[in-house]
């Protein structure tokens, strides 16, 4: 964040928007966007505002192509350039210069629980579609559900993504407390997005050749669940923020 170059710099009564903006969700529909600038290139953390720009009508303002990804179909990402564009002093989230750094770190920790809620989610559905898909599927003359290594491995993730929720649930509790803090959110997205990555794949595994073929849920779920382990902070981050709390 305190490496970001787009620049938001005083003009008259308000500010002149300058860069762009790569991997932005949503970014070929959003007409309300917030976007992260320097008001003083000279500082770091201190330095960073954020802005709100409608962006109907705002000149200056461009949409880039929408990025082709291999997951999450059903929202687009985009690159997004802004020309000079101008927007208000009122337009500063907050009313201040320099609070931009710390109003986001402040909400990554619900943002990064809200990633392991989606994947703890990921995982139950990836479970109840490949319980009914091998319960109903035969070979070698029985259903792949009466295979002992079917039970094993689904009893297996069954369980640990029944942790997961757990987890995920006590998570939630804090949030609401007020108590949840950076380390425990991070464990919560790193941990659980990489047992989703697991449970897919496993689930995947049991379709058989069926499994890779786009029709078929499961492989929406392996292709969507890979982003988890990246967006929101790559869990190679999370680590480091667990390690320093320790």
């Amino acid at each position: 964040l305190q490496a970001i170059t787009t620049t938001a710099l005083r003009d008259g009564n308000g500010y002149r928007i300058n860069g762009a903006k790569t991997y932005i969700s949503n970014g070929q529909t959003a007409d309300f966007i917030v976007i992260v600038a320097k008001t003083d290139p000279n500082e770091r953390a201190k330095g960073i505002s954020l802005m709100l720009l409608e962006t109907e009508g705002a000149e200056g303002f461009q949409r880039g192509k929408k990025l082709d990804k291999i997951g999450l179909d059903a929202a687009d990402t985009s690159e997004l350039f802004f020309d000079n564009v101008f927007v208000p002093a009122e337009n500063v989230l907050g009313g201040v210069e320099g609070k931009g750094f710390y109003q986001l770190m402040g909400e990554l920790p619900q943002e990064r629980l809200v990633i392991a809620i989606g994947a703890a989610t990921g995982i139950e559905k990836a479970l109840d579609t490949t319980v009914e898909y091998v319960k109903s599927r035969k070979a070698f003359g029985q259903t792949i559900w009466d295979f002992q290594n079917t039970q094993f491995v689904l009893a297996d993730l069954k369980a640990r993504g029944t942790a997961a929720r757990v987890f995920v649930n006590d998570c939630i509790a804090k949030l609401l407390r007020g108590e949840l803090d950076v380390a425990t959110a991070s464990m919560a997205k790193y941990w659980v997005t990489e047992l989703q990555g697991e449970v897919v794949d496993k689930c995947l595994q049991l379709h058989g050749g069926a499994g890779y073929i786009n029709e078929y849920p499961i492989a929406k779920m392996y292709r969507d669940a890979r982003i988890t382990r990246i967006f929101g902070g790559s869990n190679e981050v999370m680590k480091m923020l667990i390690a320093r709390s320790m």
